[in-house]
């Protein structure tokens, strides 16, 4: 028997499926497919958040050098505003570091509800149902490659 994938809600191997508590041999899948649920707009909004963050310290850098080009003030005041302006602009990079990876995770989970349906037997059956689209994927991934090795009829 060959695992295609396992976590502790649900295993694929090369004989069925287990999923939500149920067991399902490969032979009874007439047909399976997925469905995407509708955006959910607070994970959208969390990621321009953060892109926002990630521009918020060259913005104010920018915007502190200009004003310190056009303020009229002594040489050493405007060289410290420049100075000052250029250091807040380069804290953008490693703080564009953190918050890419928390962009990154945030498309790794999804925004939208995922589903994987299955017509077992004659019933319209859900398997599984995630936000999570890398699990999602692996998991849809995982049946299609047993569907595609079983050597049961279908």
């Amino acid at each position: 028997m060959v695992t295609y994938y396992r976590d502790r809600d649900v295993l694929v191997t090369s004989a069925g499926v287990r999923a939500g508590g149920q067991d399902y041999r490969l032979g009874d899948f007439v047909r399976v497919w997925h469905e995407r649920g509708r955006r959910q707009w607070k994970a959208v909004a969390g990621r321009g958040v953060l892109g926002l963050a990630m521009v918020t310290p060259l913005v104010v850098g920018a915007l502190g050098v200009v004003v310190a080009l056009v303020i009229d003030a002594s040489i050493a005041t405007t060289i410290a505003l420049v100075g000052g302006s250029i250091l807040v602009g380069l804290a953008a990079a490693p703080l564009a570091d953190v918050l890419l990876e928390l962009v990154d995770r945030s498309y790794d989970r999804g925004s939208r509800r995922l589903e994987i349906w299955a017509d077992v037997r004659g019933t319209r059956t859900l398997l599984v149902r995630t936000e999570d689209a890398q699990r999602f994927g692996q998991i849809y991934r995982a049946l299609q490659r047993a569907l595609d090795h079983s050597a049961v009829p279908r």
